[in-house]
């Protein structure tokens, strides 16, 4: 084991790769990356990128709410992400009379600024290579489970035994399929609060049209400020929590960006999975992507017809609906992409070269039988995990009253577990829950998704996969999809939150035998019986072997390729990927620059769209062509595009010019290209990025937060030469509090 670890250091630092594909771990950037990096414009160090001794660009960079990116851009702790990373949060400050989704909004003072209980922003102090101390004792005849128990013990020691402040944390993450780890000791504030954000128009325009797709012309941003105790650590929300000192904040430029300039994207992508054999690819674009596909394709066009017909409906379904059409849309353009680059092929041809370096050499002959043993697992799985994929859907993410059902249904089984006392525990845990429910549910439109589904469920699954209560709740609803459903709607007390509070009242039999006879618990019931007793098993204990197999070649990959350099894949931690502005060709005839303007948001502009409305005050600076010092030659530019590797998660994430500087945010790839979580391929691969410029003309122009921007560094690095100041501590303005007296006194920061 040792002489595998000491051959993954030594592979790791002596591979080489297509420029621009990967997502490197800042700690080692000095080792693999600085020099490709600097061939490509790149004027910093990667000490100026990642540093313990000194604040860097990591001390700036945070990993928002758990799933996006944001970086602080001011010495007052001021946050920038997506619109639609904060969209949940903005959603819950709206209503009808204060709808922040329609009208946006900017806190004048600190006092505006509107809490979030539950959001986090977290930092990442330092990244420590564990490998040897989390493979002590592990040996290669382990099987699966001996090898996970022998590691997770290990891995609680590692962090017993790690050096951290009382307010810091440890998470470790595999690496390489768990041939490698890494330690992450991490600070999470826990007092984020909104500060501004644009509306819909302009945060969320183009909607579900324009997503994954180029041109883009959205400005994808929302501005948050973390807040920390006197002494400047985490603490929750109280009043007297002050404005967060950073180490770093990231300076923003004004010059904007030109094809071929560097860039760099720093944030927390989430799952990559670049290493798989062709067996999984053809699984994914083949049957999975399709059936996930076809499912949210029935409920988005139930949605998106109630959206546009009711205003209530609409504020509702804004969020729900935006996650579900993201990932729907996704998963068609990686169909197209995996198709269109011939991503099956070029993994079959990877493999010959693979095999052909194995059955000539003997110390490789424990690889020969790797490829056809998978390719008999996915052939064997492929049914399995076809029948999970509708149940996944439908039973977690489409059809809503089943996940009434499934939280009562737990009351149920916990009573079975603990009698009385268990009933109550659960029971409370669920009526805490309803309003937050209910508050975004709509019945009718439930009822018209569940229809859809049940469809799904009887004409797309096996024979062995069948609901036997569905077929007879079919039958006698006359064969009718439609039918059906308003029998199990009109009969269950889940599709009102009046009669689902009684229920809870109930005394405890009765409440039992309500929630055991509502037609939605009993068919939730049966559907989950055969999602656990004729799929999961077997699907796991093939996903189990299919795993361990992928682990091996993994390791497998690595010996065989000695001159190919290895990224690991993303698993939510802390990544660089660095490339440059450029344009792309998705198709023939077609060929995209890579910088939007406003006067492509007015080319797109259909008043009282859903979609594609424009607020009148920036169709006023328009036409004025009132632009301040965000405007270049008389155009405001709108987002730009890069051949960065990126995924999701990178969503909130600063693009960073050669020198340091904020010159966008990213927030989206383009639609032939979203395959690169699988098969990056740098002649479609590529990000959107608003434009910086864009942001702060929408804050100061727009929306008149000009004591936001106030707060900011804005620099000129090109027009200055390119030459960057030193990191030094400097002081800012304080920001000023309502009432008199209140101001907060000057901060120091490290910045550039």
């Amino acid at each position: 084991m040792k002489k595998l670890i000491l051959s993954l250091t030594f592979l790791l630092a002596a591979r080489l790769v297509f420029a621009v594909e990967g997502m490197w771990l800042p700690l080692l950037l000095g080792l693999l990356n600085e020099t490709e990096m600097k061939s490509l414009g790149m004027k910093m160090s990667a000490e100026d990128i990642y540093s313990v001794n000194k604040g860097s660009l990591k001390d700036a960079i945070v990993h928002f709410g758990g799933g996006c990116t944001a970086e602080v851009i001011s010495g007052q702790g001021l946050l920038l992400t997506n619109h639609h990373c904060g969209f949940g949060q903005i959603q819950s400050h709206s209503t009808l009379e204060k709808n922040y989704l329609e009208d946006g909004f900017w806190a004048k003072t600190l006092k505006d600024e509107l809490p979030n209980p539950g959001l986090t922003a977290t930092f990442i102090s330092r990244i420590e290579d564990v490998t040897a101390a989390a493979l002590l004792g592990v040996t290669d005849d382990m099987d699966k489970k001996t090898r996970q128990s022998t590691i997770d013990k290990n891995l609680d020691a590692i962090k017993k035994s790690a050096k951290m402040e009382a307010w810091e944390e440890a998470m470790i993450r595999p690496f390489f399929a768990g041939n490698q780890y890494f330690m992450f000791v991490t600070v999470t504030y826990k007092d984020v609060r909104l500060v501004g954000t644009p509306p819909s128009s302009i945060g969320k325009f183009g909607a579900d049209t324009d997503n994954w797709v180029w041109p883009r012309h959205t400005g994808d941003f929302s501005i948050f400020r973390i807040y920390a105790d006197k002494d400047n650590r985490p603490a929750e929300y109280a009043a007297t929590n002050m404005p967060l000192k950073p180490k770093h904040f990231l300076p923003i430029s004004l010059d904007g960006v030109a094809e071929g300039d560097f860039t760099m994207v720093f944030g927390f992508p989430g799952r990559t999975n670049q290493y798989l054999p062709s067996y999984a690819i053809s699984q994914l674009a083949d049957v999975l992507d399709p059936a996930r596909i076809m499912v949210r394709d029935k409920t988005l066009a139930v949605w998106d017809g109630g959206m546009r017909a009711d205003a209530q409906v609409k504020i509702q379904y804004a969020s729900k609906q935006a996650s579900l059409a993201n990932a729907w849309k996704k998963w068609k353009g990686e169909v197209l992409g995996l198709r269109k680059t011939s991503a099956v092929k070029k993994k079959q041809q990877y493999e010959a070269e693979f095999m052909k370096i194995v059955v000539v050499n003997p110390k490789f002959a424990k690889y020969q039988g790797l490829l056809p043993e998978f390719e008999q697992l996915y052939r064997d799985i492929t049914p399995y995990a076809e029948a999970k994929a509708y149940f996944d859907e439908i039973l977690g993410s489409n059809v809503e009253i089943f996940r009434a059902a499934s939280r009562f249904n737990g009351i149920i089984r916990a009573h079975e577990k603990n009698g009385e006392a268990g009933f109550i525990e659960e029971k409370l845990k669920v009526r805490d829950g309803l309003a937050s429910f209910y508050k975004d549910y709509s019945p009718a439109m439930d009822q018209r998704v569940f229809a859809a589904q049940m469809e799904v469920l009887v004409k797309k699954l096996g024979k062995d996969f069948q609901s036997d209560m569905l077929a007879n709740m079919l039958v006698n609803a006359g064969g009718s999809y439609e039918k059906l459903a308003e029998y199990v709607f009109s009969n269950s007390f889940l599709t009102n939150q009046a009669a689902a509070a009684a229920v809870l009242e109930k005394p405890m039999f009765d409440g039992i035998r309500a929630i055991v006879t509502d037609p939605v618990s009993q068919l939730l019931n049966d559907l989950r019986d055969i999602y656990s007793t004729k799929i999961t098993p077997k699907y796991n204990e093939l996903n189990d072997r299919t795993e361990v197999l992928q682990a091996t070649y993994m390791r497998a990959q690595m010996e065989v390729f000695p001159n190919k350099k290895f990224y690991p894949d993303a698993n939510s931690t802390m990544r660089v990927s660095y490339g440059q502005v450029q344009g792309y060709k998705p198709q023939d005839a077609v060929a995209y620059s890579p910088q939007t303007y406003l006067e492509g948001v007015m080319e797109k502009y259909v008043p009282g769209d859903y979609e594609f409305d424009v607020p009148a005050r920036l169709r006023e600076l328009y036409d004025k062509k009132d632009y301040g010092q965000y405007g270049e030659n008389g155009k405001l530019p709108v987002c730009f595009l890069g051949s960065n590797h990126t995924t999701g998660g990178n969503s909130g994430s600063p693009a960073i010019d050669a020198h340091g500087n904020l010159i966008g945010l990213n927030f989206d790839r383009v639609w032939e290209g979203t395959m690169s979580d699988y098969n990056y391929d740098i002649s479609i691969c590529r990000n959107i990025m608003v434009d910086a410029r864009y942001v702060l003309f929408i804050m100061d122009k727009y929306a008149g937060a000009s004591h936001l921007i106030k707060e900011m560094k804005l620099v000129h690095p090109k027009k200055s030469g390119g030459n960057v100041p030193k990191t030094e501590v400097k002081e800012t303005k304080p920001l000023r509090q309502k009432k008199e007296g209140a101001i907060k006194p000057p901060l120091k920061t490290e910045d550039y």
